[in-house]
Order: C-alpha cells, then sequence, then structure tokens
C-alpha cells in the first residue's frame, strides 16, 4: 500500500498557495495572506484535533483489541503518540521559525520559541488515518477520503501563517510513515500491552 497517492499532498497543498516559486526544504515554502475566517478558522482546526483524538481513544475503547477495527484504532492511538512525540522532537531539533514570526523560509535552529518544523497537528491527522486506510482499503476503497483530513489541516496550517508549506508535507509523511509501520505490526499494539487487561478488552463486550 503506497501512503498516499503519489503527488497528491503536494497537489492539494499548492492548490491554496498563492504563488508556487519559494524556498525553503523544497524550493516551495513562501508566506501566504493569513487566513482564519469560515472553514479555515482557528476554532475548525481544534475541533478536528481534538476530534480526532476522542474518535481514536473512543474507537479503541469501545471495540476492544479483539476485534479488527478495534485493533485498527489502538494501531492509530500508537501511531499517533509516537509520531507526536517525533514530531516535538524535531521541533527542538530544528528551530524552525513560523511564517507569523518571519518572511524568510530559512530562519533554523532559533530555539525552542522556534517550533514551525514539522507541523504536529497534521502529523496527528496522518497517524491517525493511515493505519485505518492501511487495514481496510481493499476491501473499502472510500476509506482513502479519510486523507482529506490531513490535507484539509495541512491548507488551514498553511493558511493561518502557522506553518510552511514543508512544514506541513513533512508532518503528512511522518505521521504516515509512523502509521502504516504501526498497521503492518502483527503483535499487539504498544498501548494494549501497557495497560490494564479490563481497558483494552472493549467495553461493547461489557455491556
Amino acid at each position: 500500500m503506497r501512503i498516499s497517492r503519489s503527488g497528491v499532498p503536494l497537489a492539494i497543498l499548492c492548490a491554496a498557495c498563492d504563488a508556487w516559486a519559494g524556498g525553503g526544504v523544497f524550493g516551495i515554502d513562501h508566506r501566504v495572506s493569513q487566513e482564519e475566517s469560515g472553514l479555515w478558522s482557528r476554532h475548525n482546526q481544534i475541533f478536528l484535533e481534538y476530534g480526532v483524538i476522542v474518535t481514536e481513544l473512543g474507537g479503541a475503547l469501545w471495540y476492544g483489541r479483539d476485534s479488527e477495527i478495534g485493533r485498527a484504532f489502538w494501531q492509530s492511538i500508537d501511531a499517533s503518540v509516537i509520531a507526536g512525540v517525533g514530531a516535538q522532537g524535531l521541533k527542538y531539533a530544528f528551530g524552525r521559525e513560523r511564517p507569523a514570526q518571519t518572511a524568510d523560509p530559512n530562519q533554523w535552529f532559533k530555539g525552542r520559541h522556534a517550533g514551525s518544523f514539522p507541523s504536529g497537528e497534521v502529523t496527528l491527522q496522518a497517524a491517525f488515518v493511515t493505519p485505518l486506510i492501511s487495514r481496510y482499503h481493499n476491501e473499502q476503497p472510500w476509506i482513502w477520503a479519510l486523507e482529506v483530513l490531513p490535507a484539509y489541516d495541512a491548507i488551514a496550517r498553511v493558511k493561518s501563517q502557522a506553518h510552511w508549506q514543508s512544514d506541513v508535507l513533512a508532518g503528512w509523511a511522518l505521521g504516515s510513515a509512523v502509521g502504516y509501520w504501526t498497521g503492518l505490526r502483527t503483535d499487539s499494539p504498544f498501548s494494549v500491552q501497557i495497560l490494564p487487561n479490563a481497558v483494552t478488552v472493549g467495553w461493547r463486550t461489557k455491556f
């Protein structure tokens, strides 16, 4: 399974850009006009972030580790945690300033106040959807539509001047890679191994 259709993340992201040419990692980074109203509002971004967290936790606890979909939700939790820690570590390591802080996309290693690379929120979205896509893409091709979540968040974060284009692409790639890996693991998800059996068995089987 490919993590995403070839070229799709970049094409979607560039559709929201004011221009193609720029600087940064891939030569595409540039600050766009800030837009945080309507569809792209910060409120909607936060709602999506917490909605995904509630969904993966709720799905894992409800279906449990022994059902196929429950296992996929537990794998999403694993991916979200691992990729999230990785994204935060990269932020500290690279210290890239956000578009709201500078118009120059080449401002790296500026300290902990600079946390643009990569996008943690896009990382979360990709980490959430990838184990589900990995498990169900053959029998349920519509599951690919879940990629709209990281796509939306990537565009919204760029429009908010919170991230450069390469930041959100890196977050998308990181979340997808970790999500794909957790989806391939045949052992019990890490989160299942560390939690009490009564928690991971699934509420649906209890009621």
